[in-house]
């Protein structure tokens, strides 16, 4: 009885020390699923926050594996030289914690408060601001904006530009938001520059403003003149909630105006929701 007894002590420990030494960040990343489209839940916040961290992804994290991931997905794919299929399975996930990082606790915590997590990696946590109301980021009732550990006030999402855009980009997409949306709802400019974004992210589009922006047939403003009329200070915040993460679109690719809409082509196309005048789409 009693060498079975130490035996099953032994067993415990064996089990406890194997534990602590696989209780590091690659031990909790991700279970065992295959993440596709449609998926939600940790495995997908967890998904997002890494291909964001590495500039993949610009979306929210929210857990929702919709098109924006699934674009995210296959261009990490192709960059890193995976099987381009729109799957997470063991070897993205294996590459995926090889080159990017995972603060679980700063992305659960944000979501848990209600706010939104954009450029996860690629912005400094302590300027991960977010929607927040007219209350502050505390939710104690206080008017006062947010600071920083270092007393440096958080930066608001429409005056934060992410890297890898430089003013001759913000200026044209503003320029094309301008042409394709002015006289919209702010959420609709939103959107029309999200589909820019989008396009950007998604790898059956150029991957530059301008050649997004100038691609032939790809919009009416640029058409017909409109790109030259200049921006407002509206359009251009859309650009920046739009490059920070905001997307009222939902991942579209395309719009239209319905009742000026010429091509038989795109009403085939899925159709997402209405904002304004616009229908978007995939």
């Amino acid at each position: 009885m009693r060498k079975n007894t130490v035996l099953k002590s032994s067993l415990i420990i064996v089990v406890g020390l194997l534990s602590f030494l696989t209780s590091g960040s690659d031990a909790d990343a991700f279970s065992e699923q295959v993440i596709q489209k449609g998926a939600t839940g940790d495995d997908v916040v967890e998904l997002q926050s890494r291909l964001q961290y590495v500039g993949y992804y610009n979306g929210n994290i929210d857990g929702v594996f919709g098109w924006g991931t699934y674009w995210a997905v296959r261009n990490y794919q192709y960059e890193y030289g995976i099987d381009i299929d729109g799957l997470v399975g063991e070897n993205m996930k294996a590459k995926l914690v090889e080159t990017t990082n995972f603060d679980k606790q700063f992305v659960t915590n944000a979501l848990n408060e209600g706010r939104s997590v954009t450029h996860y990696g690629g912005t400094s946590l302590d300027k991960q601001k977010g929607n927040q109301s007219n209350n502050g980021a505390s939710g104690n009732g206080s008017n006062e904006q947010a600071g920083s550990d270092d007393g440096e006030p958080i930066i608001e999402k429409a005056q934060n530009v992410p890297s890898g855009y430089s003013s001759n980009d913000i200026q044209l997409m503003a320029q094309a938001v301008y042409g394709e949306a002015r006289g919209e709802p702010y959420e609709g400019q939103v959107a029309v520059a999200a589909v820019i974004v989008n396009r950007l992210n998604s790898p059956t589009f150029p991957d530059t403003v301008a050649g997004v922006i100038y691609e032939e047939r790809a919009f009416t403003a640029v058409a017909d003149g409109q790109i030259n009329l200049g921006a407002d200070e509206s359009s251009r915040n859309a650009v920046l909630d739009a490059l920070n993460g905001q997307d009222p679109s939902n991942n579209a690719l395309y719009y239209f105006n319905p009742d000026t809409a010429t091509s038989g082509w795109i009403w085939t196309r899925p159709q997402i929701k209405r904002i304004g005048k616009h229908i978007f789409c995939y």
